[in-house]
């Protein structure tokens, strides 16, 4: 993927952020923002505070120190009505989907509309159904329970949970994990129709770099408690510092590589 705009608006800001638990530092000075309309990843080995930095951004955690704006708030400022409010404009796809396993998958779509919105019964099942097909899903799958569903499936349940309140910005927390190739390249196709059509921003966690190279317009490389690079793939992948090198140095990086520059050159192929 291309970089877009260098001028797009800032929704998220993190300046010299840092995280402690104890003695132990999962983040030093942490600085980057993510822009109106890109599709941002955060990759980095495990441990490197990937998903502490996520659930910083997602409200679930607050850093030790530095600054961290979302939509144009500053986190460690908000009042609980505050919070409520940056909270629904926000969507969240969990690693393990996070749906309530006592409810349909209709149930779960809407339950967001049910806590936040003030609609009938009818029109939030018309709603969910809706952000159910968004994700590619038949309409018989919403009368299924989570435990029923494929983890293709059960990822994009999630997903259309996520998208149930229409969010501004949208967390995606490793969206491939667990599936078949043939699963993750839909999702990867969803991923990007989803920005495209809506306008979306999305940050992701993920480590898988088909995906990466597919869908990423920005990535940040996490390591040693800090942010080692920000680039588009292609200027990471040349890059030569160890923390960075490593992720496109073994037999999965270059085949993604060189999967990634054959869909180029059959691309450009193709008669205009």
């Amino acid at each position: 993927m291309q970089a877009r705009s260098q001028t797009r608006e800032a929704v998220i800001e993190i300046n010299k952020l840092s995280t402690r638990f104890g003695e132990h530092v999962v983040h030093c000075d942490v600085t980057l923002e993510v822009r109106r309309g890109e599709i941002f990843a955060l990759i980095g080995g495990s441990g490197s505070g990937k998903s502490t930095l996520l659930r910083e951004m997602i409200l679930l955690q607050r850093p030790s120190a530095g600054t961290l704006h979302v939509l144009g708030q500053d986190l460690a400022t908000l009042s609980d009505a505050e919070t409520l409010a940056l909270r629904k404009r926000c969507g969240v796809m969990f690693q393990h989907g996070g749906l309530f396993e006592s409810l349909t998958v209709l149930e779960n779509i809407g339950l967001p509309l049910r806590e936040h919105c003030r609609l009938g019964n009818r029109l939030i099942d018309d709603i969910a159904d809706w952000k159910l097909a968004m994700t590619g899903l038949k309409p018989e799958v919403g009368a299924q329970y989570p435990s029923q569903l494929s983890g293709g499936m059960l990822k994009r349940a999630s997903l259309a949970r996520a998208l149930s309140l229409d969010p501004e910005l949208l967390f995606l927390d490793e969206p491939t994990a667990g599936l078949d190739p043939d699963s993750a390249a839909g999702v990867d196709e969803l991923v990007r129709k989803l920005r495209d059509l809506f306008g979306l921003t999305i940050v992701m966690i993920t480590h898988d770099l088909d995906l990466l190279w597919q869908v990423a317009d920005r990535v940040a490389v996490l390591a040693d408690t800090r942010v080692q690079a920000i680039g588009t793939m292609a200027e990471l992948a040349q890059v030569t510092q160890p923390a960075i090198h490593k992720f496109f140095a073994g037999p999965r990086g270059r085949a993604a590589q060189q999967q990634n520059s054959d869909r180029i050159e059959v691309a450009s192929s193709k008669p205009k």
